[in-house]
């Protein structure tokens, strides 16, 4: 079997043209299964398509007259520049009975609620944020679940025009405070404590760092403490907050196209964490294309993303009301109480689109999850899955032991455009390994170091033209000169993204992982997803991370395995593993050294940090450990013998 390019499903001739992507392509004048077709239509006409894609996705606002401001400099261009919309009343348009949020928690709370009651809660929030001087701009900062007031609270600061910024709380004091207080918010809304997995967890220590900055004026906490709890700052519960409001009409504040909605977060693994600021109008069209003709979302389905509020698959998600979706929310451990936990979900709520992370699609791999043979999955139609590079071997795993007939996307984009720049197309085949294509209207392609398109090999992943995601900006960036050197002075006047990416013959895209850490061995680019497909294939090993040491004057390859308990690293299974990386790759792929450790450390929304590793091991500190949900892990990267010879 081929690594990558096997056809494993492909969309029959009926679902192909009920799909939303057939209806937008005829608009256009293409045949929907000209997709090739359709994408250069969109890259070279941006005035018609985007004009298009407002009309289709039946914006509310007013558009202007222009639908794109083009410069040659791709930073200058400007959307819709005559445009005035507000993002939160595209989503809570039509409050009636339908469904617009079910909520879980793994403790097995579940809360459902009417578009009408969400905007119902969203309309006293406004009036109590108004209330307590809380305006357009002003920033307003989030400890908080992925629950019922989050989501409300989000919407009701994009109403007013104020700029929501959030994480989730098991970022630590640290981790919150070196987020949240360099946008110095007004207010800080937060949860008193959170369940994982049976275990509660006081935050207080975090709401106590964040609260601490002079900014912050009001700390409003999202239920009780589940014992008596002094705070540094004067708080008050949510029902108090809210107490002398009443629902009524929501007076939303439509501000410019650009106009900041939130503020997200880099992981901070290379230092402070780059504060990057979103347009309100930017977000909700790019993810309503990604949503609608992309992942094929329809009004009362149900869409589901496991995430947390510190990851950008959070604001992607809630945009899914404007869809007029009902949103599925799980907050806590998704294998609690049993690795059957999200599945179980999928049939009790009839989710329809069920989204993921490619490390939650290997750890029930490798748990033996098998919904095939336990569970009905009749509504579930696509499976979505971003973070990193989702192995070959899990695409296989997918169509055999979750369902046959589904459209499985594996979607990569990051938080410097909280959306997308390759995913799922609904009316294309899926191939084993790969990503479909690129999303409407971003202009991705390959270079090498030169800056030349080259395909059928890696690159570096850019974007040739304006997109509707392109940040506003950093805050703080006054002269925007920290927005550039992160993704224009790599190639200048186009967006190079820090990923590593082979444009494949059928039009395809495979990632091999992050550019910043691709290994370099001799002067041999090589990118570490083309590793861990080949190891994580090998039963005895959980999981790894691969990085480059710098050696005699050169770079060499070390590979740190997590493996089975009672497993031993035994020279037979070095051997293995080396034979199948050689097997599956090339010899220069083949670590020079490789090393059992107990724990891999990983981001705080669950990517492994092969920049905290590699740093380690050559002896370079660690510029923000607050940003590692495990930091203390890395003791044992230091001083190892294995690696002084």
């Amino acid at each position: 079997m081929s690594e990558t390019g096997e056809i494993l499903w492909t969309p029959d001739a009926g679902r192909i043209e009920q799909t939303n992507l057939a209806r937008f392509a005829r608009l256009a004048g293409f045949e929907p299964e000209d997709y090739a077709g359709l994408h250069a239509w969109s890259v070279a006409e941006p005035e018609a398509f985007h004009g298009l894609l407002w009309d289709f996705l039946a914006i509310i606002g007013e558009k202007g007259g222009r639908a794109v401001a083009l410069d040659r400099d791709m930073r200058k261009t400007r959307f819709f520049p005559e445009a005035r919309v507000n993002y939160a009343e595209n989503l809570l348009v039509d409050p009636d009975e339908r469904l617009a949020l079910i909520a879980h928690r793994d403790d097995g709370t579940r809360r459902a609620l009417t578009r009408k009651r969400l905007h119902d809660l969203v309309s006293c929030m406004v009036q109590a944020l108004r209330a307590n001087d809380i305006g357009p701009g002003d920033r307003i900062a989030g400890i908080v679940t992925n629950d019922v007031e989050s989501i409300a609270l989000y919407l009701a600061s994009a109403a007013i025009g104020a700029i929501w910024a959030s994480c989730s709380p098991d970022f630590g004091p640290a981790g919150a405070a070196d987020r949240l207080n360099q946008v110095m918010p007004k207010i800080l809304f937060a949860v008193p404590g959170y369940s994982y997995a049976g275990k509660w967890i006081d935050t207080r220590p975090s709401i106590d760092a964040v609260a601490a900055a002079p900014s912050v004026r009001s700390v409003i906490l999202l239920g009780e403490p589940n014992v008596p709890t002094a705070y540094a700052k004067p708080h008050a519960t949510l029902d108090d907050w809210l107490e002398p409001f009443s629902p009524g009409p929501i007076a939303y504040h439509r501000q410019a196209f650009n106009a900041p909605l939130a503020i997200l977060f880099s992981s901070g693994t290379t230092g402070k964490p780059k504060c990057i600021v979103h347009s309100a109008g930017g977000l909700l069209l790019q993810h309503l294309k990604e949503q609608v003709l992309h992942c094929d979302l329809k009004p009362g389905e149900r869409l589901f993303y496991y995430t947390t509020c510190g990851w950008m698959m959070w604001n992607w998600l809630v945009t899914g009301l404007a869809a007029g979706a009902t949103l599925v929310t799980y907050d806590g451990n998704p294998a609690y109480p049993s690795a059957n936990r999200l599945p179980d979900l999928i049939d009790s709520e009839a989710i329809t689109i069920f989204g993921t992370s490619a490390k939650y699609i290997d750890a029930t791999a490798k748990a033996g999850v098998a919904p095939v043979g336990t569970h009905s999955l009749a509504s579930l139609k696509a499976v979505l899955s971003t973070g990193s590079p989702l192995l070959s071997q899990n695409f296989d795993y997918i169509y055999r032991d979750w369902k046959r007939d589904l459209h499985l996307a594996s979607i990569s984009g990051g938080t410097d455009i909280c959306a997308c720049f390759l995913g799922g197309v609904p009316t294309l085949a899926v191939r084993r390994g790969e990503l479909q294509g690129a999303m409407l209207a971003m202009d991705v392609a390959a270079f090498d170091s030169e800056g030349h398109e080259v395909f059928g090999r890696p690159g570096e992943l850019v974007c040739r033209n304006a997109h509707l995601s392109m940040p506003v900006g950093f805050w703080g960036d006054s002269d925007g000169s920290r927005y550039e050197a992160a993704y224009f002075s790599r190639f200048p006047g186009v967006w190079a993204h820090g990923d590593f990416v082979e444009k494949r013959p059928s039009g395809g895209f495979v990632i091999h992982g992050r550019s910043d850490t691709t290994l370099n061995p001799g002067g041999v680019r090589i990118g570490t997803a083309e590793i861990y497909r080949q190891v994580e294939e090998i039963p005895q090993v959980l999981e790894a991370v691969c990085v480059g040491q710098d050696w005699q004057g050169d770079q060499r390859i070390v590979l740190f395995v997590r493996l089975r308990p009672g497993t031993e690293l035994s020279d037979s299974l070095q051997a293995e593993i080396r034979a199948r990386i050689r097997a599956g790759t090339t010899p220069r792929h083949v670590p020079a050294r490789i090393v059992a450790v107990a724990e891999i450390p990983r981001t705080r929304s669950g990517k492994i940090s092969e920049i905290a590793v590699r740093d380690t091991i050559n002896g370079r500190p660690i510029d923000n450990d607050a940003a590692l949900a495990n930091p203390e892990c890395l003791a044992a990267y230091r001083n190892l013998p294995a690696l002084a010879q």
